[in-house]
């Protein structure tokens, strides 16, 4: 990479970390909870031993496929990214450079994905000897591959835009592609909702009755503006408990999943809602895309600099096709590495809308009671590794929001 290039890398590189950083000291709720975050209560307190082995039982095979597929991947990745392989390979492909980039993708997704798809078959097993999972072998199928082509679709996109950018702007590249991409982050998360959401469940209102009248009456109170309140029909492929918003702005949406609705007592069902309707009060979507889109800057200004340092030693430029498998070889290392910074914020915001579901609900019972239904449900380990959860955990384990529950329900 020739000095002015480096210069505009690090020029980006730096001003998406300040970014980041300012917008995660502004926007992040890094002290939530009042009086400060509790330890666990004890599992024995909410489970039985019976339950804690099962759950203990069913997690520790799940994460040895996790991590297993998660290994593999990367091994995939950094062998096609790293050798000549994936640089020959890439070469021999035919076309524009913009269809030799889709198809590099194509080939490098293609063989991650069936190098770790044994691993998703066994996870799927293990989910259905325990119960998990409603959906036969060809939903199974159809989501995998529906999953792979939104995966293929979005990478593609990236890749032509990083290597586009690279042939039109050669030494400004990174500083064009870090704003197009930061602008797509929040593009893609604004339209997710209506986009990808549908290809994976159908949404209905929630009926009207006593329990949207509830939900209505309690989003006002937290001056919560809702049109609707939709329900997926997740029954049909999953037995456990889940809501979530999605969106922002015109395309912001609360969802409930049917078995949620269906399932549980109405007043535990008031108390998700109303951790859901805390991460729509705070805009924690358009946080989370905000956050993303300054994370992508500095990736893009990073992955300038490591391409510089790496590729061109190897005779491939940004420019060029073949630098397809190297950048997505950093891409999941990046991601990797990445990982406790982004589930760490995740975690506090997720602790934020627990403490809001409680002062709003005043129900710190109900709220322990939904818990322990999504805990024994999902058959989540009750007490990961430390390290797993520090670096894969998005949400505080369930023993920590009991405790946050008991916490405040003692003030």
């Amino acid at each position: 990479m020739r000095s002015p290039d480096r210069r505009v890398a690090l020029v980006v590189t730096a001003v998406g970390g300040v970014a980041f950083a300012v917008l995660a000291a502004v926007l992040v709720p890094w002290h939530p909870v009042p009086g400060g975050m509790p330890a666990p209560v004890p599992a024995s307190s909410v489970l039985t031993d019976e339950q804690i082995r099962r759950a203990e039982d069913y997690a520790a095979l799940a994460r040895a496929w996790g991590w297993s597929s998660l290994a593999v991947s990367l091994v995939v990745a950094c062998v096609l990214g790293f050798s000549s392989w994936g640089r020959r390979i890439v070469a021999r492909l035919p076309g524009w450079w913009w269809v030799r980039v889709v198809l590099a993708v194509v080939v490098v997704a293609l063989v991650g994905r069936l190098a770790t798809l044994p691993f998703a078959v066994l996870a799927r097993r293990h989910a259905l000897d325990y119960g998990l999972t409603t959906q036969d072998w060809s939903g199974f199928a159809r989501d995998v591959a529906i999953s792979f082509g939104v995966s293929l679709v979005v990478t593609s996109v990236l890749l032509v835009v990083l290597v586009g950018c690279a042939r039109r702007w050669p030494r400004a590249w990174p500083a064009v592609a870090g704003a197009v991409l930061g602008g797509f982050v929040l593009v893609a998360s604004f339209g997710y909702p209506i986009v990808v959401e549908p290809l994976f469940n159908s949404f209905s209102s929630l009926p009207d009755g006593d329990l949207r009248t509830k939900v209505f009456a309690l989003a006002d109170r937290e001056g919560v503006p809702i049109d609707d309140v939709l329900v997926a029909d997740a029954s049909r492929r999953t037995t456990t408990l889940n809501a979530y918003v999605s969106g922002f702005g015109d395309t912001r949406r609360v969802v409930l999943y049917d078995n949620l609705v269906e399932d549980v007592p109405e007043d535990e069902t008031l108390s998700v809602v109303a951790h859901e309707l805390a991460h729509a009060k705070h805009d924690d979507v358009l946080t989370g895309s905000l956050l993303g889109a300054a994370g992508a800057v500095f990736g893009v200004g990073l992955l300038a600099l490591l391409v510089g340092a790496v590729g061109e030693r190897r005779g491939v430029r940004m420019r060029d096709p073949e630098v397809v498998p190297l950048v997505l070889a950093l891409v999941a290392i990046g991601t990797l590495l990445s990982a406790p910074v982004q589930n760490g914020i995740s975690r506090h915001i997720e602790t934020r809308a627990d403490v809001e579901a409680l002062e709003a609900t005043h129900a710190p019972g109900a709220f322990e009671a939904v818990q322990r239904q999504l805990m024994l449900r999902s058959l989540a380990d009750p007490t990961p590794p430390a390290w797993s959860q520090f670096w894969f955990g998005s949400h505080p384990t369930g023993l920590t929001r009991i405790a946050i529950a008991r916490q405040l329900a003692e003030k």
